[in-house]
């Protein structure tokens, strides 16, 4: 039986604004365009191997990305005026060390892009 490999690529909506969504990836979270086609108006930015593919005519979809220093991303992100709609939080103790190393603490803040798209921020550490 064929095996499955590592994620390839996560369709997102770009919704009606396309140089907004991408602007926003850009701006807040420090990821260019990699690729970009128009017609048709799509586009794709390389998060760490995995390619986040941005068209319209999809759902709003849910993205997770590790982060690290979270609470100061959101702190510099939140005083220029991005909205979160969530602040950052315990989420997980992993005492046993299911999601990674042992008794890592996991914490997540989220936000959404101007597409709708929702994006989790992840921070595993050890307090």
């Amino acid at each position: 039986m064929p095996a499955v490999g590592a994620v390839r690529q996560v369709a997102l909506s770009s919704g009606r604004d396309l140089d907004a969504t991408l602007d926003f990836w850009r701006d807040v979270l420090g990821l260019s365009v990699h690729a970009r086609y128009d017609p048709p108006g799509i586009a794709f930015i390389v998060a760490h191997g995995v390619r986040l593919f941005f068209t319209d005519g999809v759902p709003p979809g849910t993205v997770y990305l590790d982060m690290s220093e979270l609470a100061a991303f959101h702190a510099a992100a939140n005083a220029a005026g991005v909205p979160f709609t969530a602040p950052p939080a315990l989420v997980h103790h992993d005492k046993e060390g299911q999601f990674g190393p042992a008794g890592e603490f996991e914490w997540m803040a989220f936000l959404k892009d101007p597409a709708g798209n929702t994006i989790g921020l992840v921070e595993r550490r050890q307090n």
